[in-house]
This record gives structure tokens, C-alpha cells and sequence, in this order.
């Protein structure tokens, strides 16, 4: 196996096709806009080179890296060699459900599909195909060149050999795979985005500050980012998204979303991709100041 297509041109998937590519795999990234691919080979080309200023990797390598992607706008063009395809798009059950349609229509017989989803049913997307057993999880963590976790989540019918193949893939590309059953959430996000929640359900409920809340969990907890930002960076919309799917998937209260995180995502504030969330993105990615709304 060495053709990899990665659907989506984001920040997941660029980086997901970095890595395959850094492993001498051929990647096709494919997204359906030009201006995405551009910007994802950008992210990267800079990425690379932060790599080669720390003499993680040499400049040949990052050139090596950089000719195992070719970029398409177009699914069925873009996958028609694939053995495998990694699905990076957004977070939505409709939208995933229509790509793997496409992808079951335009890949080979023996294509395997995975998704890098973080919360969604396995065993729901495949059924949109008629290879469920060949439709897998990989969950990659952000920064994926860098984070060594893959989760690999097994659908209701994803086969012995394809989950398998899909762990000893991910320890080939210098990833620990972690093998995980299709429930919301899977096990990273059913035990963060409880913690992101009640966070911000604390400054909800005026307990504490943004700043306070997050040095309490860095000094307290010895977590290198305090959930609030760590919210930011991952997207508030996202986790938001991940939230509904496991209230929805397990009816159980405890997993429904503060209504402080659904009034920010109705008003754009969605953190970093946005400029602010709990914290002021306006002048770079590194959070400084608490957002005025919260100050």
C-alpha cells in the first residue's frame, strides 16, 4: 500500500497527508477547494521547515516530502489509485455520509476507508457504503505530525484484516495505535470534552475567571494548556459538535453542552480559526489576553 488519498485540505488533514507523505507514502489530498490545497501545502511547507530549523529532518527531506502529494479538487480523480483513503472533513454526520457515498462509488473494490472523525458513529458512517467491513476509524490528535496517539475505532463490521492492517499502518507511520470500540466520543473526547464542558460551565456559573480556571488545571493538574484555551484551539464549534453527538447517542444530561458554548458558537466566537473565543487571537495564535466579553 502506498497510495494514500486524504480528503480535506484542513487542518487535520494536512497534516494527516504530511505525515503519510514524510513516510515515503504517495498522497493525494483532495479537497473541493483550490484555495484549501493551496493553504494546506503552505501549512505543510511551513511546518517542514520548522522541522529542518530544529534538525528534526534535512532540507532533502522536506523536498522529498513535499513531491509525495499531489493535490485534486476532484474525488473521483483523486481516488481512483487509492488503497486507502483517510477522511478529514468537517465534523458533520450529513456531509461525512455523502463523501464515503462518493468513496464507495469511485474507489477501488478493495479500497479501504477510514475517517478521522472524533465523535461519530463508525458503524453509521459505513452504512452509507457496501464495504462496511472495510470502513475503519483513525483518529489522528492535533498536531498530527507531532502527536503519536491514533485511535482506531472498529465499526460494527469492519473486519478482523482491515483493523489489523489499519494499527500496523498507523506503527509504520511512527504512530501509537490505540484499538477502541464505536461508541460517541470514542475515548478521547468522551473523557475531554466532559472536562472542556464543566470548564466552561464553572465560568458559567461565575466560580471563576477564564485566566483562573485554566491556571488552576496547568498548576493543578499539570496540563501543559488549560482546558478553556485548549477549547479554543481545537474550535468551539467543534466541540460543540462532538458534545450534541454524544448527548444525542447516549441521552444522558451530562453530556449536554453549556448554553455559554452554544451562545458563542451562534455569535462567531469560535476561538483561534475565528480571533477570539475565551481568549483575544487579534494580534497572533498565542492566546494573550482574556477576551473582552469575559474580562
Amino acid at each position: 500500500m502506498k497510495n494514500i488519498a486524504v480528503i480535506g485540505a484542513g487542518t487535520m488533514g494536512n497534516g494527516i497527508a504530511h505525515t503519510f507523505a514524510q513516510f515515503n507514502y504517495s498522497v493525494q489530498l483532495i479537497d473541493v477547494s483550490e484555495n484549501a490545497l493551496k493553504k494546506g501545502l503552505a501549512t505543510i511547507s511551513k511546518n517542514l521547515d520548522r522541522m529542518v530549523a530544529k534538525e528534526k529532518i534535512l532540507e532533502n527531506d522536506k523536498n522529498n516530502t513535499l513531491a509525495n502529494i499531489t493535490t485534486y479538487t476532484s474525488i473521483k480523480e483523486g481516488v481512483k489509485n487509492a488503497s486507502l483513503v483517510v477522511e478529514a472533513a468537517t465534523e458533520n454526520v450529513a456531509l461525512k455520509g455523502n463523501i464515503f457515498k462518493e468513496l464507495d462509488k469511485f474507489c477501488p473494490k478493495d479500497t479501504i476507508l477510514a475517517t478521522n472523525t472524533s465523535s461519530i458513529s463508525i458503524t453509521q458512517i459505513a452504512a452509507k457504503t457496501n464495504r462496511p467491513d472495510k470502513v475503519i476509524g483513525m483518529h489522528f490528535m492535533n498536531p498530527v505530525p507531532i502527536m503519536k496517539l491514533v485511535e482506531i475505532i472498529r465499526g460494527y463490521n469492519t473486519s478482523d484484516t482491515v483493523m489489523d492492517f489499519t494499527v500496523n499502518l498507523a506503527k509504520k507511520i511512527n504512530k501509537i495505535p490505540v484499538e477502541v470500540n464505536d461508541y460517541p466520543g470514542f475515548v478521547a473526547n468522551r473523557i475531554l470534552m466532559p472536562m472542556i464542558n464543566e470548564s466552561i460551565e464553572t465560568l458559567y456559573n461565575g466560580v471563576a475567571g477564564v485566566a483562573e480556571i485554566d491556571t488552576v488545571m496547568k498548576l493543578g493538574m499539570a496540563h501543559p494548556m488549560g482546558p478553556l484555551q485548549l477549547a479554543d484551539f481545537i474550535g468551539l464549534d467543534v466541540c460543540l459538535s462532538i458534545l450534541n453527538v454524544m448527548y444525542d447517542g447516549f441521552k444522558n444530561p451530562k453530556y449536554a453542552p453549556c448554553p455559554l458554548l452554544v451562545n458563542m458558537v451562534m455569535a462567531g466566537k469560535l476561538g483561534v480559526k475565528s480571533g477570539e473565543g475565551f481568549y483575544d487571537y487579534s494580534e497572533s495564535r498565542k492566546a494573550g489576553k482574556v477576551a473582552s466579553m469575559f474580562s
